[in-house]
């Protein structure tokens, strides 16, 4: 492959339920609705799901020296929030569920929604203004890079 960098991006909304106390994970689901229990999703009504992800992608996420970086962007009020999240890849990534996509701090990789692994940080480490704003049901953009 030439390219050192392959970017995924998903849109999604926020939702009343957004917490994001969850320690170890964040997640993104296509679901257009949320309960409280769900304590690690960020966004729902995902326009997208690993599932749809470009091959050469999905392919450069199985790879355990990639570092994949999600960039988590709101809109607020007057304000746009971002955050950065680094991980990596691995090569029990399937990256085929076609409902939602989860990040983990640990090394765990489920069956089809894990997107990266060992991330720097979960949803109950990003910020409250951020968090707000997907309490209010904000838009959200997802931006998965990964590099070789």
């Amino acid at each position: 492959m030439t390219d050192d960098r392959l970017t995924e991006v998903i849109r999604a909304t926020g939702h009343e339920h957004v917490t994001a106390e969850h320690a170890s994970t964040f997640e993104f689901t296509t679901d257009d609705w949320l309960t409280p229990a769900g304590d690690c999703i960020l966004g729902v009504s995902a326009d997208r799901t690993p599932r749809e992800f470009g091959p050469e992608f999905t392919n450069a996420c199985r790879d355990a020296e990639a570092t994949i970086t999600a960039t988590i962007a709101v809109e607020g009020p007057g304000k746009t929030h971002e955050e950065t999240i680094v991980g990596r890849g691995d090569p029990g990534l399937t990256l085929l569920d076609d409902r939602s996509m989860v990040a983990r701090t640990s090394d765990y990789t489920d069956d089809e929604r894990t997107i990266l692994i060992e991330a720097d940080k979960a949803a109950a480490d990003l910020d409250r203004d951020l968090v707000a704003a997907l309490a209010d049901g904000a838009a959200v953009t997802l931006r998965l890079t990964v590099e070789r």
